[in-house]
């Protein structure tokens, strides 16, 4: 599957090397982050109230800064209307916490479009889970966290990890799967009915052993 790469405004270690199939996306200030790195987008695209240098790029989409969306999410859409179902999105996550909410609230939203959307951050992954499921093989290791994106997701089971859940109901006001731990065992995450907000190390994504159709997997 293609993959279409953001990298947004905070400046973050870049590890991917595009293919030509992919698609590379600057949202604002995330040029020059590109530019560090090498890497040249096919589309920059923001206001440009955080870059305001010169831009190499034929593809430059400008919004008005009084704008509804952020440069984060008019990336994003911009990405499913090129027909990508694969995101992996850098630079997003962590600076201002209004917009680390937004970019949160994102996940949940192209997770429930059957969009496989993941967000990088250092060494860790943000990725969705909508009625679905995902497995990791044993050599997943370290913490892993489980959040409600909906008022209540039904059906939450998590088996092969130090703290079990059998179709239970988390909410988003209970943060019940906080920091759950990887055992050395086949372990597996799934909800029946609702939209889950997963975090773990980045290097456990080397570790899927099995996924369905909405897993996420970069």
């Amino acid at each position: 599957m293609n993959t279409c790469y953001i990298v947004c405004a905070l400046y973050t270690k870049l590890d991917f090397i595009p293919d030509e199939s992919d698609l590379v996306i600057a949202a604002d200030k995330g040029y020059s982050t590109l530019v560090e790195n090498n890497i040249r987008p096919d589309a920059v695209i923001g206001d440009f109230d955080s870059y305001t240098g010169k831009i190499e790029c034929e593809n430059i989409v400008t919004y008005p800064k009084e704008k509804d969306d952020t440069d984060s999410a008019l990336a994003m859409e911009y990405a499913v209307s090129k027909g990508y179902k694969k995101i992996c999105v850098y630079g997003a996550i962590g600076g201002m916490i209004d917009h680390t909410l937004a970019n949160v609230a994102l996940i949940a939203k192209y997770t429930g479009m059957g969009i496989k959307i993941n967000f990088i951050y250092g060494e860790t992954v943000i990725f969705g889970l909508c009625n679905s499921s995902v497995r990791f093989d044993k050599r997943a290791e370290g913490r892993i966290s489980v959040f409600s994106f909906c008022d209540i997701s039904y059906g939450v089971s998590e088996t092969g990890l130090y703290y079990s859940l059998d179709k239970a109901e988390l909410k988003n006001t209970v943060p019940l799967g906080v920091s759950n731990e990887f055992v050395g065992k086949e372990s597996e995450i799934s909800v029946e009915k609702g939209t889950l907000i997963i975090i773990t190390s980045k290097k456990n994504y080397e570790c899927f052993s099995d996924f369905s159709d909405n897993a996420q997997l970069f």
